[in-house]
């Protein structure tokens, strides 16, 4: 093992605030942030950021790490370097760590790589498992809907994959209300351990409001776990006087430049203001507002570096809004 110790404060800096929650009506307990791997911690990237991101966002009472079978760019490689960090450093933690992986999307070549069959999902959990170097993961999610293979045949693959001890709970990701609705009536029958929808969600994308799932959730006991809250990092100060070279903008990383238009950057520096008169940055304020939704039990972050997530981390510290502050901010998203 490596050298790392695990912040002794890591728990007490958070007592008392109510900062884990129960995933849904279950009894699995999430931090209202969790690191995502999807970028920066693949292929091409430093391994030494990898860890130094990892036990940052431990030592600040992070205890949930998110992947799924695909993150890259070359697939499973996040996989493996997180397997890796767990072999060297934080593996001596595990029963400490919330542990997700995914698969839907494509992963291998041929007609069982992708989607949603027993065949599919059980064999890259498998794969899943080799690369990580553990015998379970705490959430298994599949990945996407799919409206090709029969939804039983999905719940009951993912409800074989927790009875055979692979995974603790299983997830779903992507699915809308009425697929949520669908599949949740299979997992009620079986009894499987189904706890939570991974879905997009945003001051900037507000789709799961206009669907009605955050509501239906709530009221069924399924967590929310959200993903790109900070809207592929639009929602942060580093746009509002133009696109620096480094950015996942100016490096042509996302698809989300084409919306940053002087009527966005408008709308940010107005939103800027808000969490300036609130002592936060603009990425803390919309962290914030996306967990002030009663139906999202945790967040789930991308950082570059190690700075990032302690910056994110800060936003639990002013989760509160004023009537007039949700009116203002109301205001500026309907514009």
């Amino acid at each position: 093992m490596g050298d790392y110790k695990a912040a002794e404060n890591r728990y007490k800096n958070v007592e008392g605030t109510g900062f884990y929650r129960h995933c849904g009506k279950s009894g699995l307990m999430m931090p209202p942030l969790a690191l995502g791997l999807w970028h920066n911690f693949g292929t091409n990237d430093d391994y030494e950021n990898m860890k130094k991101m990892c036990f940052t966002a431990f030592d600040n009472g992070i205890t949930h790490f998110d992947i799924a079978n695909n993150y890259g760019p070359v697939y499973g490689s996040a996989e493996e370097n997180f397997g890796k960090i767990l072999r060297e450093d934080l593996g001596a933690y595990r029963d400490e760590l919330i542990i997700s992986t995914k698969a839907g999307f494509d992963m291998w070549e041929g007609p069982y790589g992708n989607w949603g069959s027993r065949k599919y999902l059980i064999a890259s959990l498998d794969q899943s498992l080799k690369r990580l170097g553990i015998p379970y993961v705490d959430i298994f999610y599949h990945h996407i809907y799919d409206s090709k293979t029969p939804l039983e045949e999905t719940a009951l693959a993912l409800d074989s994959i927790v009875r055979s001890g692979k995974a603790l709970y299983v997830g779903i990701s992507n699915y809308s209300r009425e697929q949520t609705e669908e599949i949740s009536k299979i997992f009620r029958e079986l009894r499987t351990p189904f706890i939570v929808n991974q879905i997009s969600y945003s001051m900037l994308n507000r789709w799961i409001e206009r669907d009605g799932l955050d509501n239906w959730a709530y009221d069924n006991g399924v967590g929310l776990a959200v993903y790109s809250p900070l809207y592929q990092g639009l929602l942060t100060d580093k746009y509002i006087g133009g696109v620096p070279s480094d950015s996942r903008i100016g490096r042509g990383q996302t698809w989300i430049g084409r919306e940053l238009d002087d009527k966005m950057r408008r709308k940010l520096a107005a939103l800027a203001e808000i969490a300036a008169s609130r002592g936060q940055k603009l990425s803390q304020l919309a962290l914030s507002w996306v967990l002030k939704n009663k139906a999202v039990t945790t967040v789930i972050i991308g950082a570059s570096r190690p700075s990032q997530i302690a910056e994110n981390a800060a936003c639990i510290d002013k989760l509160d809004f004023s009537d007039d502050e949700v009116s203002a901010i109301e205001a500026i998203l309907a514009e």
